[in-house]
C-alpha cells in the first residue's frame, strides 16, 4: 500500500484513477468498493487506486493493509468532500480520472462497457448511468459522440460529479470549491463544458447506496438552510460565468441554471413550508437575474413548473402539491 509520501512521478502511469472518498464509513463498505474496481479487467498497471481518509474518528488503514500496493491511502484532516477529491486530484497519475464515493460500488459489466468506450474511442468524457439495485446485464446504446456544450443545450445532465469517467487533461485549474454543500452542482457543467467529445452511454455502471445518516439524509434545520444557502451561492456564480462565455457555452450553462433554480424553488418549497421564506427567495432571484424562469421548453416538468411558478396563485398551488407529491414517494 503506497502511502502519502509517495510522489505522483515515483508511480507508474495507468489508464484510470480511482479516487475513493471516505469519511466515518462501515469499513466493510469501503472495502466492497475497492474490490468492485479490482473486479475490472483492468491490470495492475492501468489503474490507481486512491483511496483519501477525510479525518475519520478511526482510520480504516488496518483493514487496507491486505490490499498492499493495489491501493494508495492518504489520510488528512476533516476538510470536507470537496478537499478530499481536491487531494485525489492531486495525486492523480492516470489519464482519465473516476470519483467513487466509498459506500457505493461499479457494476463490472456496465463499467467494462465504458472501458470499451475509451479503450475505441478515446473520448475525452464518457457519460454513464446510475441505479440502486443489481440488475442483469443489459444491451448497452451509446449516443454518438459529440461536444459537452452540444449535449448540455439540449438535455439535462446529472449533478453528481461520479456519474462520469472523464481526461485528467480535461480539467485545466478547475477543481472543487470547499466548504460547500452541492459542490458537484458547481464542478460537472463546468467540466464538461470543457470537453470537445463526450460519448453518452445508457450503460448503469454505479451503484448508489443511500445511508440513513449520509449527508444527502442529514435534514436538521441548520443544515438545511447551509444546503439551500450554498445551492443558491452556486446558482449566482454559474449566472454570472455563463454570461462570460461564448454564445454556445453560454446557451448550454443557461439551461443548467434554470434547471437548478427551478429545483431550488422546488426544495425550498419542500424543506421549509414556508409561504414568506419562498417569497424572499423569488425576490432575491429576480433581483439577480434568474428569476423568472426562462420561457424555454427544456422538459415538460420544466414546462409546468416555470407557469405555476411565475405567479403568486400558482405559487401557492405548488405549495400545496409538492409536500404531497414527495409523501406519496
Amino acid at each position: 500500500m503506497h502511502n502519502k509520501q509517495d510522489s505522483p512521478q515515483d508511480l507508474a502511469k495507468p489508464l484510470i484513477s480511482f479516487i475513493l472518498t471516505y469519511y466515518n464509513l462501515p469499513v466493510d463498505m469501503l472495502c466492497m468498493c475497492i474490490d468492485s474496481i479490482l473486479d475490472l479487467s483492468l491490470q495492475g498497471d492501468e489503474r490507481q487506486i486512491i483511496v483519501v481518509d477525510d479525518g475519520s474518528d478511526e482510520s480504516p488503514v488496518n483493514a487496507l493493509m491486505g490490499y498492499g500496493d493495489d491501493i494508495t491511502y492518504i489520510r488528512q484532516r476533516n476538510q470536507g468532500l470537496s478537499q478530499a477529491r481536491n487531494t485525489g486530484i492531486q495525486m492523480a497519475t492516470g489519464n482519465y480520472l473516476q470519483f467513487v464515493d466509498a459506500d457505493d460500488r461499479l457494476l463490472k459489466d456496465a463499467y467494462e462497457h465504458c472501458l470499451k468506450i475509451v479503450n475505441i474511442g478515446n473520448p475525452e468524457m464518457v457519460v454513464f448511468d446510475f441505479t440502486t439495485t443489481v440488475a442483469k446485464p443489459k444491451d448497452f446504446k451509446d449516443l454518438p459522440p459529440q461536444s459537452g456544450n452540444h449535449y448540455m443545450r439540449h438535455r439535462n445532465i446529472h449533478g453528481t460529479a461520479c456519474g462520469y469517467l472523464f481526461k485528467r487533461s480535461v480539467l485545466g485549474d478547475l477543481r472543487f470549491t470547499a466548504g460547500i454543500y452541492h459542490e458537484d452542482e458547481e464542478f460537472t457543467p463546468l467540466l464538461m463544458l470543457r470537453a470537445e467529445k463526450i460519448i453518452v452511454t445508457t450503460a448503469q455502471a454505479y451503484l448508489y447506496q443511500q445511508r440513513a445518516g449520509s449527508i444527502t439524509r442529514n435534514i436538521a434545520l441548520q443544515n438545511q438552510q447551509k444546503r439551500l444557502s450554498d445551492l443558491k451561492t452556486i446558482i449566482q456564480r454559474l449566472h454570472k460565468t455563463a454570461d462570460r462565455m461564448p454564445i454556445d457555452d453560454k446557451t448550454a450553462l443557461q439551461r443548467r441554471v434554470a434547471q437548478l433554480t427551478m429545483d431550488y424553488i422546488y426544495q425550498v418549497i419542500y424543506q421549509t413550508r414556508s409561504r414568506q421564506q419562498l417569497e424572499t427567495e423569488i425576490s432575491d432571484l429576480t433581483r439577480n437575474g434568474q428569476f423568472p424562469l426562462p420561457d424555454a421548453s427544456y422538459t415538460p416538468k420544466y414546462i409546468w413548473f416555470r407557469r405555476l411558478s411565475k405567479t403568486s396563485a400558482g405559487r401557492a398551488l405548488l405549495m400545496r402539491i409538492i409536500p404531497l407529491i414527495n409523501r406519496e414517494r
